[in-house]
């Protein structure tokens, strides 16, 4: 039995919706991982902008629920790798963040790790914030709560007011 884990995707250049949809075939294919079930695709525009990026294209967004044998370090290397082979790159050194992309994804939980690394922050640090992971997330998983943070239906609640249009499967 592996640890359950919760990630989201994410694309707005190119043709997102086939981006996601191939990003999910990709997580489905990784060893020593079982892709549990997946969201429906939701569309919503880009949220807490960097001034000068707020000219983009709204996103597809969908989250997953994983289970995994690997640890957590190597779990996220491998979506790394997964966005490398969609044209993401990631500057670790000078992020520009929610800049238009490619793909991304983000490991949100890991079992019940807690983690304050540079490398990996766990629960999602922004999580609670966003409408685009709490909706996907209380489709697959409505009963979870977040550490730290609460219930995913009542955080979901307090984003009330941001945008999300449900695309389907």
């Amino acid at each position: 039995m592996g640890v359950r884990c919760f990630v989201a995707l994410g694309a707005n250049l190119g043709d997102p919706v086939a981006t996601v949809k191939a990003a999910l075939a990709a997580l489905r294919e990784l060893p020593q991982m079982e892709l549990v079930t997946a969201s429906s695709l939701y569309r919503t525009a880009p949220v807490g902008l960097t001034p000068g990026l707020t000219d983009q294209p709204d996103f597809i967004n969908a989250v997953v629920e994983m289970s995994t044998v690997l640890p957590a370090p190597i779990f996220l290397a491998e979506l790394f790798a997964i966005e490398a082979r969609f044209g993401r790159q990631r500057d670790f050194a000078t992020p520009v963040p929610n800049a238009p992309r490619t793909l991304d994804l983000d490991l949100l939980l890991y079992g019940d790790l807690v983690s304050h690394d540079v490398q990996l922050t766990l629960p999602h640090p922004r999580l609670h914030e966003r409408a685009f992971v709490l909706a996907p997330l209380a489709e697959i998983a409505p009963q979870l709560v977040v550490s730290g943070m609460g219930a995913v239906s009542a955080l979901l609640a307090k984003c009330a007011g941001q945008q999300i249009e449900r695309l389907g499967p």
